[in-house]
């Protein structure tokens, strides 16, 4: 009996949803202790679309966020959500082919696809913050803050040079990058100067504080990327703590070491 391969693909899903940050405050455990947390707005996020590994090539769920006016839609945009008559469905239709079920909401100002096999999501299906229950750390990705063209000493925290008589009006510059006969060029990805921030970030493995059912909001520990008002995409976390096991720095003794 042959061993049957799973790929990428056709793993179980990570419970997710579609938000935007609020903005940071603290709140109070028992003891007393002020715990810094983020505000995330987590849905409510609609199923407008689920793909499948025979259709599509892959497994995920497609979810929305934020209702757009149906004025600054598309007609593109409103067929995806919608059923809308036209010549192509129409002849599709006599030609047999079925056609995808439509959730029937509005449009969506913010469509993001969450990857995996996830049981029991249909076309139509509302995710609310309830999703996270029981969930004891998340995953937090969106775009950090763009900076413009920043130095070296902002974009990579150097230390810039020293502050002598020998060192004129060049104290926040990186220095020489020259390089010797041999090799006698500078290696790619040295750190210069450069555009800083507006890059796609996750904050990994988050404690997740709290949750809001009525305003639909989520409390995480910690600073998340983004201003406030950006979008990010919540998850479940898939780093997981092994319970038993020898730490790294012993693992790493040699035999017979004491």
């Amino acid at each position: 009996m042959g061993v049957q391969k799973v790929t990428a693909r056709e793993l179980p899903g990570r419970k997710g949803l579609l938000g935007r940050k609020i903005g940071m405050t603290q709140v109070f455990a028992a003891d007393g202790t002020a715990i810094p947390v983020t505000v995330i707005e987590a849905g409510p996020c609609p199923v407008t679309m689920v793909r499948s590994v025979e259709r599509d090539g892959y497994s995920a769920v497609q979810i929305g966020f934020l209702d757009k006016p149906r004025r600054l839609a598309s007609r593109s945009i409103r067929g995806q959500v919608a059923k809308l008559d036209s010549k192509r469905s129409k002849r599709l239709s006599a030609g047999g082919v079925t056609l995808l079920p439509k959730p029937a909401c509005e449009p969506q100002r913010l469509v993001g696809e969450l990857r995996g096999v996830f049981e029991g999501a249909a076309v139509g299906q509302v995710l609310t913050v309830d999703l996270f229950e029981g969930v004891v750390s998340v995953d937090v990705t969106g775009t950090s803050k763009g900076r413009g063209t920043a130095g070296v000493m902002k974009r990579h925290g150097f230390h810039g040079q020293r502050a002598s008589h020998g060192v004129k009006k060049v104290h926040r510059h990186q220095g020489g990058t020259g390089m010797n006969t041999s090799p006698g060029r500078v290696f790619k990805g040295k750190r210069m100067a450069g555009r800083f921030g507006n890059e796609r970030s996750t904050m990994r493995n988050l404690a997740l504080v709290r949750i809001d059912r009525e305003k639909n909001l989520l409390l995480v520990r910690g600073a998340i990327p983004g201003p406030n008002g950006s979008y990010v995409t919540v998850r479940q976390t898939n780093m997981l703590r092994r319970v038993g096991t020898a730490p790294a720095t012993a693992a790493k003794k040699k035999a017979g070491a004491k």
